[in-house]
């Protein structure tokens, strides 16, 4: 398995060669679409993307945890985190070891 990581430089450098904008153009294209969705995943909205996934963001309630090392118990407070479910399709790709 490949420890490669997927950068914003990446997928900026991806949309100049698919797309055919210049650099400065594909980078403003992507902080733009990243900007939106940023936006909306902050105002609690969901964001989908088809074939490729589900980002939400869901309220967690407080509850009370334990801390492994001593056993105390500790209150851990309320508060949103951001989850992502992927579509079957990514399911399948991922599973099946694509790159395409």
């Amino acid at each position: 398995m490949s420890e490669k990581t997927l950068t914003r430089m990446d997928l900026s450098e991806a949309v100049f060669r698919e797309v055919g904008l210049s650099r400065n153009e594909s980078a403003q294209l992507l902080e733009s679409v990243l900007q939106h969705m940023s936006d909306a995943l902050a105002a609690g909205e969901t964001v989908k993307i088809s074939s490729f996934g589900t980002f939400s963001v869901r309220e967690k309630s407080s509850r009370m945890g334990r801390n492994p090392k001593t056993g105390e118990e500790v209150p851990i407070s309320p508060r949103r985190v951001l989850s992502f479910r992927p579509s079957h399709l990514m399911k399948e790709r991922v599973a099946a070891g694509n790159s395409k």
